[in-house]
């Protein structure tokens, strides 16, 4: 199956460019023959020169380096943002914010409430998310059987 050479990903332009640049090919060319094939969704003049650059210096690996940055979700903020929402759970994402004093964001705060602790809001309460696939598989079953019967039966299913 071939892949339109308009979804190309990072590491196959910096193939090209690879490419093109042990040819001995300037950035502005390379630039335009980029263009050409892919289109304009393709990498900028800037990222050419920077990665033909690269290149041309030695380096060989067209995928990214590993990058040592810190996690903006760490544990010991996950437990406190637990426990100022367990002290009052009517709290508000902006309310949790001011209590921990700035340490994360409000955009923080609301990933880990929804993603790692599986919280909801419910009637401006926090409430665990309890609803699990099986829960989702019964209710969909549930509902095409009312759906069925409702078209079988009509008006005559509500009495």
């Amino acid at each position: 199956m071939k892949v339109p050479l308009a979804s190309a990903s990072k590491c196959e332009f910096r193939s090209v460019i690879r490419f093109l640049s042990a040819k001995k090919v300037t950035p502005i060319e390379i630039h335009r023959q980029l263009v050409e094939r892919y289109g304009e969704k393709c990498m900028d003049i800037k990222n050419v020169r920077k990665w033909s650059r690269e290149f041309n210096s030695g380096r060989t690996n067209v995928h990214d380096e590993e990058r040592s940055g810190r996690p903006s979700v760490s544990d010991a903020i996950v437990q406190a943002v637990e426990a100022e929402m367990f002290k009052n759970r009517r709290a508000t994402i902006r309310d949790l914010e001011e209590k921990l004093g700035g340490v994360c964001s409000s955009e923080t705060i609301r990933h880990i409430l929804v993603n790692n602790l599986q919280y909801h809001k419910v009637s401006a309460r926090w409430v665990p998310k309890q609803l699990t696939e099986d829960h989702m598989k019964r209710r969909v079953e549930c509902a095409t059987k009312v759906v069925a019967r409702f078209e079988e039966e009509g008006d005559d299913f509500l009495e």
